[in-house]
């Protein structure tokens, strides 16, 4: 019997290369910033593996489910490595060329690696995306070569924006303003929290669709909470009945080309006690207070102990659950984090032109006080090059605005 044999690796280019949301020359940029770092520390490739990275550096945002996908940069060529699954769409959305693995043998990703890392010495991956088998694989399968991180560093190259990013940003949080107004719009008691965030999601993915020639249309949700479900920033919609009374949370997230952009706010369904009423403005008082300490040269950790001073004088401290706010960019709810920027007691970054970040204050009174649930506000900044900061986030917030009549 003949041993039917496929090939390890194929080049499926099929169709035409897609225009992503950034123009050539900034997909360039971004290549051109890595690859000066490569020079200076020695690197000759680059593997990326991570959701985030591959999607910053080529523009082709990979749909994992247990496949491995990649994106090798070397000083003169840059190209993603896919699976069979998805035909054509990764080289369609590379700034760059692809080699698409087959699942003919399971160790066919590390050979295409191999032969875009060929004669390389010093490789840079990401520690903190390779768990331990990977990178026991990649050892194995690179013998004699180095592996350094560049995870860090391409971190700090992703937290200033370019003037493109930025845009790009901006649309999305405009896009996050009508997936609010949309949720505003469906709350109603007896209304379950899932048909209210189906409301929101739906409107924020026509406005993609609508903005653009072509887009991916992925990933774009919200979460919508009501009463006891608000004590989490995270939780998942359910499909609970809101109830007249209930504090409400709303989470609008579009989704456009891999960025990530928030709308969050506390809202009640038609009417708020006073306990209610009182913890809400001392939210929105921090929130204020907040996009106020957004400016170039604040320290994120001195951002943080100042807001701590305002819950601390309303013995509320305790009840704050996370930080104060983080960076945006290319990241989501899967993947990616630019953790050198978050509003913590524990990081000492300086803010800078160029960086976008929320100002999120939340706190969670629990259930049986008075008060009880979860109060959040969430606004996204931008901090230009001449100093001033604008803020891209026009839904309001407060009491005045957002509760919800009958």
């Amino acid at each position: 019997m003949t041993k039917l044999e496929m090939p390890r690796l194929v080049e499926w280019h099929n169709g035409e290369e897609v225009a992503g949301p950034f123009s050539d020359a900034e997909m360039d940029r971004r290549q051109t910033a890595l690859r000066s770092h490569m020079a200076e520390q020695d690197i000759d490739a680059c593997l990326f593996t991570s959701m985030h990275n591959v999607g910053y550096f080529s523009g082709f945002i990979y749909c994992s489910f247990g496949r491995r996908y990649g994106f090798v940069v070397d000083q003169a060529s840059a190209t993603s490595i896919s699976a069979g699954i998805d035909g054509g769409q990764p080289w369609r959305m590379t700034h760059g060329d692809n080699v698409t693995y087959t699942d003919w043998r399971r160790d066919n990703f590390l050979f295409a690696v191999q032969g875009l890392t060929k004669d390389a010495k010093r490789v840079g991956v990401e520690f903190d995306h390779l768990t331990l088998d990977n990178h026991r694989q990649l050892v194995e399968a690179l013998p004699g070569v180095e592996l350094v991180d560049v995870g860090i560093a391409t971190m700090w190259m992703r937290t200033i924006k370019s003037d493109e990013e930025i845009d790009h940003i901006r649309l999305g949080a405009q896009t996050a303003d009508i997936g609010g107004q949309a949720c505003f719009d469906a709350i109603q008691a007896g209304v379950p929290e899932h048909e209210v965030a189906l409301a929101s999601t739906q409107a924020m993915v026509r406005h993609i669709a609508s903005s653009f020639e072509f887009v991916e249309l992925m990933d774009t949700w919200t979460w919508f909470q009501s009463g006891v479900n608000t004590d989490g920033a995270h939780n998942p919609v359910t499909n609970k009945l809101v109830e007249a009374g209930d504090i409400l949370s709303i989470n609008c997230f579009p989704m456009i080309f891999g960025y990530y952009t928030a709308l969050e706010r506390t809202l009640f369904c038609e009417s708020a006690g006073a306990e209610h009423l009182r913890l809400w403005q001392v939210n929105v008082d921090v929130h204020e207070a907040g996009l106020e300490l957004i400016k170039p040269g604040a320290r994120c950790m001195d951002i943080a102990s100042t807001l701590n001073q305002i819950y601390a004088d309303h013995d509320l401290l305790q009840y704050r659950s996370f930080g104060y706010g983080h960076s945006f960019g290319v990241l989501s709810h899967y993947y990616g984090r630019e953790a050198g920027v978050e509003l913590r007691e524990d990081i000492d970054t300086e803010l800078a032109p160029g960086m976008v970040v929320s100002m999120e204050p939340m706190i969670m009174v629990p259930e049986g006080l008075p008060g009880a649930g979860g109060y959040r506000e969430h606004d996204i900044l931008v901090i230009h090059h001449d100093g001033s900061v604008e803020n891209i986030t026009g839904f309001p917030y407060g009491p005045e605005h957002n509760i919800v009549p009958a």
